[in-house]
């Protein structure tokens, strides 16, 4: 029977219409530490926006809550014995929400706009060994690469590969991150300063999802603003918990904690081709004078681990360091006093606004003065720290002393860990490397994990790259974050996931 004969019956025996549909709309709000910066996915550089724009759109291939890797808009693939040629068969009967078909010519449209550097896009780096994109037919397309590249996968699942409508990106142009067509199982709505709204997909590829009706995400940097937010239900689910505050939600029986481990590093990058920190004496200096242990204590209240070598320990080919940056005061004063700073020395540091952002920038001010240096502390918000570090065309025009910030590997694989950082070919704008870091060995060791499918070859080239990157010291190695949020026990299927991303495709409010 039609569930809606019922009340339309008794509506129209009573001579009324009816007020309303029959079922109340599933509303959800979300919280978030900072402003979304834009919904181009090729152009983001922070997760959070990644999250926002995985609402609407897809790529090839995906990852499941458990950060394995899935197909999306690909259904299969064959790649050849060198690893430089891949086929995938398209996923049929698939449209984009401004009803252009999704199909090949769409793939090629996204992936040579992505892999050309011309287009000075963020996420460039997913597809820099990308040579020519061939359409077979509609429902399948030839990647043909420069160099073997064995995790190619891996780089198109990352939320950067995702996929726009081609009609939309000829309609909107440059402007195309505030007006996100993609295939997945919300619609834009709306897009201002703090807030982003998008509604159900009714036309969504996989049956019976969605199941909310709108998604408000909304960007409140103050934590205490975030928590009340979830305790009125105001929102239902918000992150980062402020870990201060995980009593008050285990004391509430309407709101669930979630506490998982992430692949989420923090650091401080220092840069390398600026007095002082072009000498490594200082930079390893700066490790011994941080009290790890103290930093997740303070900054985490205990729900953060150490990073014991350039990537976290979750991501593949991770190598444990034998020297770790023990707590030390006399080592680190010596090594100032022997590279010629007896004295400490003044920088500045910027990081995000966000109230973590900024304890944990107080905690390494703090610490630091202990060995005379004397730092400045500057909060951003992300669109002004985003348009600092991606402000230059040249190393030596970029005001970076320190930054405090993360990262999380989005491919899962070593080698988003390790080559958009600190690859001696990766400075600002092209990638991340905001430590201008560069050292021969760390570059080669970087280009063979690339260059080969073979993983023993590719396993012992990021083991070089790490001892060598550890001993060199770019950054303040601080640790990997726990993923703490908060939610309320009526939402089912939303997941936050270890590299720090939202997935609420089937999310659902009971």
């Amino acid at each position: 029977m039609n569930r809606f004969a019922l009340p339309l019956l008794a509506g129209l025996l009573a001579g009324t219409a009816l007020a309303g549909p029959a079922f109340a709309a599933k509303d959800l709000v979300v919280g978030l530490p900072d402003n979304i910066t834009t919904l181009d996915p090729a152009d983001i550089n922070d997760t959070l926006s990644q999250s926002a724009s995985r609402t609407m759109m897809q790529g090839l291939f995906g990852f499941d809550k458990d950060m394995k890797l899935v197909p999306l808009l690909a259904e299969s693939f064959t790649v050849n014995d060198t690893a430089t040629e891949y086929t995938y068969r398209l996923r049929k009967n698939v449209t984009f929400h401004d009803g252009t078909p999704f199909n090949a010519q769409a793939v090629k449209t996204n992936f040579d706009r992505l892999a050309n550097p011309a287009n000075r896009l963020k996420r460039q780096s997913l597809l820099a060994m990308l040579a020519e994109t061939v359409v077979v037919d509609d429902t399948t397309i030839t990647l043909k690469l420069s160099q073997p590249f064995g995790a190619l996968n891996n780089n198109l699942a990352h939320p950067g590969a995702m996929i726009h409508s081609p009609k939309a990106l000829e309609t909107f142009g440059k402007e195309i991150g505030r007006h996100p067509v993609g295939t997945g199982p919300y619609k834009f709505v709306s897009w201002e300063a703090d807030t982003l709204k998008v509604e159900k997909n009714d036309k969504y590829w996989k049956p019976g999802l969605p199941k909310i009706d709108h998604v408000t995400l909304k960007s409140v940097p103050e934590n205490g603003s975030r928590i009340a937010m979830l305790q009125t239900n105001e929102a239902q689910f918000i992150y980062p918990l402020p870990p201060e505050m995980v009593k008050m939600v285990e004391a509430n029986n309407q709101l669930e904690l979630i506490d998982a481990p992430s692949i989420i590093a923090r650091y401080v990058a220092m840069n390398t081709m600026k007095k002082p920190f072009n000498d490594p004496r200082v930079r390893q200096a700066l490790n011994y004078a941080i009290d790890k242990n103290a930093y997740a204590k303070v900054v985490y209240r205990g729900y953060a681990g150490p990073l014991d070598s350039a990537i976290p320990s979750k991501l593949g080919f991770h190598v444990t360091q034998p020297n770790q940056y023990t707590y030390d005061l006399a080592k680190a004063k010596a090594l100032l006093a022997e590279a010629g700073y007896p004295n400490g020395f003044e920088a500045e540091m910027f990081g995000r606004n966000s109230t973590n952002f900024i304890r944990g920038m107080q905690f390494v001010q703090q610490q630091l003065s202990q060995i005379g240096v004397k730092l400045t502390v500057t909060p951003l918000e992300s669109g002004v720290e985003t348009a600092r570090v991606w402000g230059v065309e040249k190393p030596e025009d970029a005001t970076v002393q320190m930054q405090y910030g993360g990262w999380s590997a989005s491919t899962g694989d070593a080698d988003w860990g390790l080559r958009p950082l600190l690859w001696g070919k990766g400075f600002p704008p092209k990638f991340f490397n905001v430590a201008y870091y560069k050292n021969d060995t760390v570059d080669a060791a970087i280009e063979t994990g690339i260059g080969t499918a073979d993983t023993a070859k590719r396993a012992e080239a990021y083991r070089v790259a790490q001892e060598q990157i550890w001993k060199d010291a770019p950054w303040i190695f601080l640790g990997v974050e726990n993923l703490l949020a908060g939610k309320s026990k009526k939402l089912t299927g939303f997941y936050y996931v270890a590299d720090g991303g939202l997935q609420m495709e089937e999310a659902d409010l009971q």
